[in-house]
């Protein structure tokens, strides 16, 4: 699949790459692109071929056909300490060197520039002092590798690629030893890095969430080919992603960038009256329950009807920007009639939802049992 064709200012280029093992190809024909300063990621499915990908741009693996070019030279024309002024690498072994230091692990992303004993200049110590301090692990630095926890680990890997003050950082899955707060931390370490630096970032994710989030171009590896490639706006789409993953049972909610688990079958046997993203913890719970359950009334363009609409086995829906109607109005009272609890999950009342309220009065009215939190909903019997 032929992603870019514009060469002009491409830091890594891979031009019909086809990779794989023992010389039987996984993945052929991957043309694509890397400009300075961009972050592209590759999502898909758990044996994919993200890896495999990664590993041939950086040389781990030997590539089957194609060519990989860096500032459009001919990788396989460059020495290993060319490359590695060029390209780091962070890959997902876990490394537990012995008897080392983090400031000594990240000390051997300086060897590219060192001479043939690898003693570090001043400078060099200096450039070691700023990448600790870049990943926020100086505290650790004269801690032994060994004794630091994941997260740590993860950062100390990225302070040595920081290290060799490279164009490209390849990553492979960055984030997968790390609770959400070091996600986060890690991801903005690698978009501050892209934006204030011009550093170039390929990696692959299995955080889909994440990735439409920092990413300026998506890669989508399935088969035996790029499945789609775009910005994320293009790819997290809920078809594209759908197929992708072939998700089946449940859906990926493309506004919230989530993927929601299958609705519950059978009889509706609650109605939900929400609005302004306050029925969502409510539908959520009731499809761990599994329950079947109605909601509304919901105007299309609320935050609650892209969560309702995988998870509601009904859906009173009115037109965005305009006062409930009458039919809307008397769907949701039949829908009321026809069970015994009635979720009342707070939704702010204003001018055009006002009806909505009074379906709250109509339920109390009809002596319908009325729930107003979601611990009341999860000890209720429904």
């Amino acid at each position: 699949m032929i992603i870019s064709n514009d060469t002009s200012a491409d830091k890594l280029k891979l031009d019909s790459l086809t990779v794989g093992y023992n010389g039987v190809p996984l993945i052929s024909d991957i043309t694509l692109s890397l400009a300075k300063g961009e972050i592209v990621t590759l999502i898909g499915p758990n044996g994919s071929g993200k890896s495999t990908i990664l590993k041939s741009i950086t040389r781990h693996l030997a590539t089957i056909a194609g060519t990989v070019y860096i500032d459009s030279k001919n990788m396989r024309t460059l020495s290993g300490k060319e490359i590695a002024t060029k390209l780091a690498v962070v890959l997902t072994e876990r490394v537990r060197p012995e008897m080392m230091s983090c400031r000594e692990l990240v000390s051997a992303g300086r060897y590219p520039y060192t001479g043939s004993f690898g003693l570090l200049t001043a400078h060099d110590k200096e450039v070691v002092n700023q990448a600790l301090e870049k990943v926020h692990a100086l505290d650790i630095a004269d801690k032994d590798v060994t004794e630091i926890s994941d997260g740590q680990r993860q950062r100390v890997l990225l302070a040595r690629a920081i290290c060799q003050e490279p164009e490209i950082i390849v990553l492979d899955e960055p984030t997968s030893f790390l609770d959400i707060r070091h996600k986060i931390e890690l991801l903005g370490i690698l978009s501050d890095m892209s934006k204030n630096q011009g550093i170039s970032v390929v990696m692959s994710l299995h955080e889909i969430d994440l990735a439409e989030r920092i990413s300026d171009k998506i890669v989508c590896v399935k088969g035996d080919r790029i499945s789609a490639y775009g910005t994320p706006d293009e790819i997290f789409s809920n078809d594209t992603i759908a197929s992708l993953y072939d998700i089946g049972a449940g859906s990926f909610n493309s506004l919230l960038g989530s993927v929601e688990l299958a609705a519950p079958e059978g009889k509706v046997r609650c109605f939900a009256v929400g609005g302004g993203g306050s029925g969502i913890p409510y539908y959520r719970a009731l499809q761990k329950r599994g329950i079947p359950f109605a909601a509304g009334i919901i105007a299309d363009n609320d935050i609650d009807a892209a969560v309702a609409q995988p998870l509601a086995s009904v859906i009173v829906r009115t037109p965005a920007f305009t006062p409930i109607k009458d039919e809307h109005i008397s769907e949701a009272k039949q829908l009321i009639d026809s069970v015994n609890i009635v979720i009342d999950c707070g939704p702010v009342i204003g001018e055009l939802n006002r009806a909505n309220a009074e379906l709250i009065e109509y339920a109390r009215e009809k002596r319908k049992t009325v729930i107003t939190s979601v611990s009341e909903l999860s000890e209720a019997e429904i």
